[in-house]
């Protein structure tokens, strides 16, 4: 008997199997510049956000993330992790971080204490003129979403605030291409020689036609949204039970957070 035959049958009687199995759409338009092989680089060219309010051409993202051992109620035992927006993002209290921050000072929780302090990471946009891979999904519309971490988003920080610098490096006649160079350090991806340019490069007649056909996003559309007083409840459950080393109770909170794969 076929796989899929087996899996067919097993989801018949147990519809609850396929979440198991079910994977979401990937998001063709994030260029997944940590694919790339070490020493590769590629070579980006930023364009403003969209929301013309941003005084800068990225949003900052806050995240964390709450480990759980695995689903209740699932025959498969698989460690998980589900992301959660912390609410310091919405300029609120984080129920979480107000709970880990106390852990700090104590030496024997500060790994734990780490394990759960918030993620940032940073959305942009632009083009990737040049890839060291080539992406079969590649989307139609050129113009790609980057998320970026805190080593590289430093880089750029660095620049605006360079003396020589006269023009923002995303002017889309004066603004300056940007290379991401991937390397190794302690076993972990780094970027620290990452790289501007430093040489004004105009956007191409192609590129000008790309940003005219299909607009700039408004990076803010990448955050998520706002948690209500119920989601920010759950919020709090779930780190309770994540701490605690319970399991992640779909019933329970699926309806606000899922993990990755897990269909609503």
């Amino acid at each position: 008997m076929s796989l899929e035959k087996m899996r067919r049958l097993l989801t018949a009687k147990n519809p609850e199997l396929a979440t198991l199995t079910s994977k979401p759409r990937a998001d063709t338009s994030i260029y997944r510049h940590w694919e790339m092989a070490l020493n590769a680089t590629a070579t980006l060219r930023f364009l403003p956000d969209g929301n013309t309010d941003n005084p800068f051409f990225w949003v900052e993202r806050d995240m964390i993330k709450l480990p759980f051992t695995g689903i209740k109620g699932k025959p498969e035992v698989k460690p998980l992790q589900v992301l959660v927006p912390c609410m310091q993002m919405y300029d609120e209290e984080c129920p979480i971080l107000q709970e880990v921050r106390s852990w700090m000072k104590d030496p024997t929780l500060e790994e734990m204490a780490r394990r759960y302090w918030k993620k940032r990471s940073y959305f942009y946009q632009g083009f990737v003129r040049v890839s060291p891979f080539h992406e079969s999904d590649a989307p139609q519309n050129p113009i790609r979403q980057f998320i970026i971490g805190p080593q590289i988003h430093c880089l750029v920080l660095n620049m605006l605030m360079h003396r020589d610098l006269l023009e923002s490096p995303c002017d889309i006649e004066r603004g300056m291409d940007f290379t991401i160079k991937k390397t190794d350090k302690s076993g972990y991806a780094n970027y620290d020689q990452s790289y501007w340019a430093f040489k004004e490069s105009a956007l191409s007649s192609t590129e000008r036609e790309a940003v005219e056909l299909y607009g700039l996003k408004d990076l803010g559309t990448r955050l998520p949204p706002k948690p209500n007083a119920e989601a920010v409840r759950v919020i709090r459950e779930m780190f309770e039970a994540s701490i605690d080393g319970e399991l992640y109770d779909s019933d329970r909170w699926a309806k606000h957070f899922a993990p990755h794969g897990l269909a609503l």
